[in-house]
């Protein structure tokens, strides 16, 4: 077999094919048995049937195609296998030449994984930015183990505000009509979440408990309810029910009730620690995105489209899951937002397009530098999966499988890559503050409480609840 390679815009190649003729003589036989044992010939047990025959009743050009694609498909394969290569889509043939004592002459067009030329990703100027923590911060996040400490009483004394607990009887008309979803005996809010219509509870704020009130109300563009959009209803509204939230005293007893801590002052100091601990992951988590970045920006990639497609999907799968999280499905998502499945995609282009950047050149970095991951790593996330999906029989077998078990090895393979970067940056600057591996496990607050220790997980946790929230990383770093 030969085969020449002409390379082609967008990491697509072309390889013309030369196969010799006994090829195709071997490939009519296969194609032979494998017809008659598709299609019931009289006289002959499926596959036995002679050439002749076969051609006589399902015609010499059926035969003679069956056995060429056959054979292109066989030697498409060869090739990938000799040279390789990693097709991305299916590929495209074109048959010049396929006649019984000649060479069989093809071409196939088909997408690759594209050539990666590394710049430079280790002679970065910048380096890692930790927040400082101050007392506003260590007050922010006492006050917020205090409201998961709170209780609600009744309120008698002042009018509504927002954090309060309400329950109001209302009746929504528009036109004179009441309409669906308009009206309720007993609805329950906690005034300043927005939870019912925008600007609803805005009219709350300020009544007392018994008192009632009437507004106009101009529902958004996008409203869930398509026949409401844009339109206006009165509303007749009782607040029946006001209670309001008492949190605890910042005090000594307070931070012996939450856990083990001898005072408040001890509390506060372990909450300080908590949070110059997050500082610090925070930091390498953003120099770690840095880095991918830098390294982004000088590798050369001819980047095919099919792999920014590929990436709109799995960030499309990664927001349906978050919306189902939050008991949202898409078709809901699109009809509140009044965008369409092509909107929605284009929107994610463009963070598709870095991510997949962002992964080929990161598997490039690792193969650059032999990184690799040990078998063991492998089998005990698939365990892990087994145990984290064992009521989804299916996603344990994609994890048990060949290709679960490769993405499991690339994942590793480029997260591992970028921490041997930050690592090796910070054994050459010592001066540094040390910087935790994000695979070092979170120790947490001795908190006895079990709201108390959800609130002071998130805390802990999740650096966007005490600073502003970051572009997310690239998958796999």
């Amino acid at each position: 077999m030969q085969t020449t390679n002409t390379p082609l815009s967008k990491s697509r190649l072309q390889i013309d094919f030369e196969l010799p003729p006994e090829r195709l003589t071997r490939s009519i036989d296969a194609a032979t048995r494998r017809l008659s044992q598709q299609h019931r010939i009289s006289g002959f047990r499926p596959g036995k049937a002679p050439r002749a025959i076969v051609e006589r009743v399902l015609g010499a050009s059926t035969v003679l195609d069956e056995a060429v694609d056959l054979l292109v498909e066989d030697a498409f394969r060869q090739a990938m296998r000799e040279q390789d290569l990693a097709p991305l889509t299916s590929p495209e043939v074109e048959v010049t030449q396929a006649e019984e004592g000649k060479p069989v002459i093809f071409k196939a067009t088909v997408q690759v994984r594209p050539e990666i030329k590394l710049g430079d990703y280790e002679h970065f100027s910048f380096k890692p930015e930790i927040q400082a923590v101050d007392e506003t911060m260590v007050e922010k996040v006492l006050d917020e183990l205090r409201e998961s400490e709170s209780h609600l009483e009744p309120v008698d004394d002042r009018p509504a505000q927002n954090g309060d607990y309400v329950i109001v009887a209302f009746d929504g008309a528009h036109d004179g009509a009441p309409f669906l979803g308009g009206s309720s005996e007993q609805m329950p809010l906690v005034l300043g979440e927005n939870r019912l219509y925008p600007g609803f509870e805005d009219h709350i704020v300020g009544l007392r408990k018994g008192e009632d009130c009437e507004f106009d109300l101009v529902f958004p563009e996008v409203f869930a309810v398509e026949s409401m959009r844009g339109q206006t209803a009165h509303f007749k509204l009782k607040l029946k029910e006001l209670r309001g939230k008492v949190l605890p005293e910042a005090d000594d007893e307070f931070a012996r009730s939450i856990g083990r801590f001898t005072d408040l002052a001890h509390l506060k100091d372990e909450l300080r620690k908590r949070l110059e601990a997050n500082a610090l992951d925070r930091a390498r988590h953003e120099f770690a995105d840095r880095i991918i970045d830098y390294a982004v920006a000088n590798a050369t990639i001819d980047l095919p489209e099919i792999l920014v497609d590929q990436e709109v999907e799995v960030m499309r799968d990664e927001m349906r899951s978050a919306m189902a999280r939050q008991g949202v499905s898409e078709e809901a998502y699109l009809k509140v937002t009044g965008k369409t499945e092509a909107e929605v995609r284009e929107e994610l282009r463009p963070q598709a397009e870095k991510r997949a950047k962002s992964l080929l050149v990161l598997s490039e970095i690792a193969k650059a530098r032999g990184v690799e991951v040990p078998d063991r790593d492998v089998d005990a996330e698939v365990a892990k999966a087994q145990s984290r999906y064992a009521s989804d029989r299916s996603m344990v077998r994609y994890f048990e499988s060949e290709r679960g078990r490769s993405y499991i090895r690339s994942t590793f393979r480029r997260s591992r890559t970028v921490e041997q970067l930050v690592d090796e940056w910070l054994a050459a600057h010592p001066e540094a503050p040390r910087l935790r591996h994000i695979e070092e496990a979170e120790e947490s607050l001795p908190l006895a409480n079990p709201s108390a220790a959800a609130s002071g997980a998130i805390v802990v946790s999740d650096p966007a609840s005490l600073t502003p929230p970051e572009a997310a990383a690239p998958s796999g770093a």
